[in-house]
C-alpha cells in the first residue's frame, strides 16, 4: 500500500523541495495551502491540492496518512507585522488540526518550528537546550510565541496521547524557488534580486547583526532523515549552520558574486532584531548522522544561477 502523506504550506519553498523527495520515494503527497504567502502555484499536477488554510481543513480528520508536516506560517517580519491574528491562527489552531488529524491517523508528525524561538540568544551557536530571549508583549512575539506555543502544543500530544511528535528548527534555510522579493523575510533573495537589478541593497540598521545559511538541499537531506530515524521520537532538532556571517558582509559578499554595480544602503533597524544567530547543530549529526554539505559560496551561487535563469525568462 501506497504510504501517504499531508503537508500544510506544502506549495512554498521549503514545502515545494519536501514535496519532490516524497514523490521521489513514491509516497502519495496531500497539500493544504491557501497561497496566501505564494507568488505562483508550485505543486505537481500529481499531488492533491486543497486550496485553504489548514484551520478550516476539517475533512482532512476522516483521512488517513502515514506522514503530518505542518509547514504553513508567515515568516516574514514585514507580513507578520502586518497580519498578527493570521500569523497566530498558523501557528495555534492550524497546529492542533494538524495535531489532530496525525493522532486519528497514528502518523508520524513532523513541526517546522523556527529559529525565531530563540528570540535574541545570549548563548552563539545556539543549542536546542537553550530556552531563549523572546519579548512576550514584543512586535514579533505574534510569530515568536506562538511557534513556541506550536512547540509546547506537539508535545502535549506526545505526552497525552503517544503521539509521534518531532520538532524541527530550521535556520535561515535559502536555494532555488524562494521568492525573490524576500517576502518570506529571507535576506539572501532579496539581496541577489536587488544586486542583478542594479538596485541599492538594503541593509536594516548598521549590518553588524549575524546570521547562519542553510542549502535547501541540506535541509531536506536532514528533514528526510528526521522523518525516518526511530530514535528520533519526541526528537528537538537544530537544523542549521554554525557559520556566522554578518549582513554586511552577505551584501558584500552578493555583490561580488554577481558581478553588480549596486550600492549597499542603511534602512532603520528592525525592532527587536536579534544580534546573533547560529546553529549548535550537534544534535542532528549525532541522532541523525547529518552535517552540512554545501558550503555558502555554492548555494549563493546556484541560487543566483536560478534567479538570473528566472529573470530571463521572464523578461518580455
Amino acid at each position: 500500500m501506497t504510504e501517504r502523506m499531508l503537508i500544510s504550506g506544502g506549495n512554498g519553498f521549503l514545502g515545494s523541495h519536501i514535496i519532490d523527495k516524497a514523490l521521489d520515494n513514491s509516497i502519495g503527497v496531500t497539500v493544504v495551502d491557501d497561497l496566501s504567502t505564494s507568488k505562483e502555484r508550485q505543486v505537481p499536477k500529481e499531488v492533491e491540492f486543497i486550496r485553504k488554510p489548514i484551520e478550516e481543513a476539517k475533512e482532512l480528520l476522516d483521512r488517513k496518512f502515514d506522514f503530518v508536516l505542518h509547514l504553513a506560517a508567515r515568516p516574514s517580519p514585514d507580513d507578520y507585522l502586518r497580519n498578527p491574528l493570521r500569523t497566530i491562527d498558523s501557528n495555534d489552531i492550524g497546529t492542533r488540526m494538524m495535531l489532530d488529524i496525525a493522532r486519528l491517523s497514528c502518523a508520524t508528525f513532523l513541526y517546522t518550528s523556527t529559529s525565531e524561538v530563540y528570540g535574541d540568544p545570549a548563548v552563539v551557536p545556539i543549542p536546542e537546550s537553550y530556552f531563549g530571549n523572546v519579548n512576550p508583549n514584543g512586535v514579533r512575539s505574534c510569530y515568536d510565541e506562538s511557534k513556541r506555543f506550536s512547540e509546547a502544543l506537539a508535545k502535549a500530544f506526545e505526552r497525552a496521547y503517544g503521539t509521534d511528535v518531532r520538532i524541527e528548527r530550521p535556520f535561515n534555510v535559502f536555494g532555488p524557488r524562494i521568492r525573490e522579493d524576500g517576502f518570506y523575510g529571507r535576506v539572501i533573495p532579496r539581496f541577489i534580486d536587488q544586486a542583478l537589478s542594479g538596485q541599492p541593497l538594503t541593509v536594516h540598521g548598521n549590518g553588524r547583526q549575524t546570521r547562519s545559511y542553510l542549502f535547501y538541499t541540506d535541509w531536506v537531506d536532514a528533514t528526510w532523515k528526521f522523518l525516518h530515524e526511530p530514535d528520533a521520537k519526541g526528537a528537538v532538532l537544530n537544523i542549521g549552520s554554525n557559520e556566522e556571517i554578518t549582513v554586511i558582509d552577505l551584501a558584500k559578499r552578493i555583490i561580488r558574486m554577481t558581478g553588480s554595480a549596486s550600492e549597499i544602503v542603511h534602512t532603520p533597524p528592525r525592532e527587536e532584531d536579534p544580534k546573533r544567530r547560529a546553529a549548535d547543530s550537534a544534535k542532528a549529526r549525532e541522532l541523525l548522522r547529518w552535517k552540512p554539505e554545501v558550503s555558502l559560496d555554492e548555494g549563493l551561487g546556484k541560487t543566483i544561477d536560478w534567479l538570473r535563469e528566472k529573470r530571463e525568462r521572464c523578461r518580455p
